[in-house]
C-alpha cells in the first residue's frame, strides 16, 4: 500500500509476529485473530463488506472517547469488554493503528496470570 492510511493484513502480521506469545489464527471463517496465551487482542476481517475492519481492546478509561470518534465504534459482541472496531480504517494512519494494536496486546498480556507473563519473557 503506497499511502500511510489504514493497516493491511500483511502489515498486521509483521507487527504482531514479533511479540512474545503472539499467535495467529483464523476464526469465524473470515477473521484473522492474533492472541497472546489464547486471549485475543486484535481481530481483522479478511473478506466481505467489512474487509479491513480492525477491532481491538482499549483502556476502559478511553472506551467512550474512542467509540465517539469518527471512524470508530464499539465492537459488536465485544464492546462490554472494552473493544473498539475501526469502521473506517482509511481515516487513521498506519502508525496510529499500530499503536492501538500494541496497546491492546499490552492490556491483554497484563491481564494474564503472573506465571504466564513471566513465561513469555521480559516485559517491555
Amino acid at each position: 500500500m503506497s499511502d500511510t492510511r489504514g493497516l493491511e493484513q500483511d502489515q498486521l502480521d509483521d507487527l504482531c509476529a514479533a511479540w512474545p506469545g503472539a499467535a495467529r489464527s483464523i476464526k469465524w471463517e473470515v477473521d484473522l485473530v492474533w492472541s497472546v496465551s489464547g486471549k485475543m487482542f486484535v481481530v481483522y476481517c479478511t473478506l466481505g463488506p467489512d474487509r479491513g475492519r480492525l477491532s481491538f481492546k482499549v483502556d476502559p478509561e478511553r472506551f467512550l472517547e474512542l467509540s465517539d470518534q469518527p471512524g470508530m465504534a464499539p465492537a459488536p459482541y465485544a464492546a462490554r469488554a472494552f473493544w473498539i472496531s475501526v469502521t473506517e480504517p482509511d481515516r487513521f494512519s498506519e502508525a496510529e493503528l499500530c499503536g492501538y494494536v500494541r496497546n491492546s496486546y499490552e492490556l491483554v498480556r497484563q491481564g494474564l496470570p503472573k506465571k504466564t507473563r513471566l513465561a513469555l519473557g521480559a516485559e517491555d
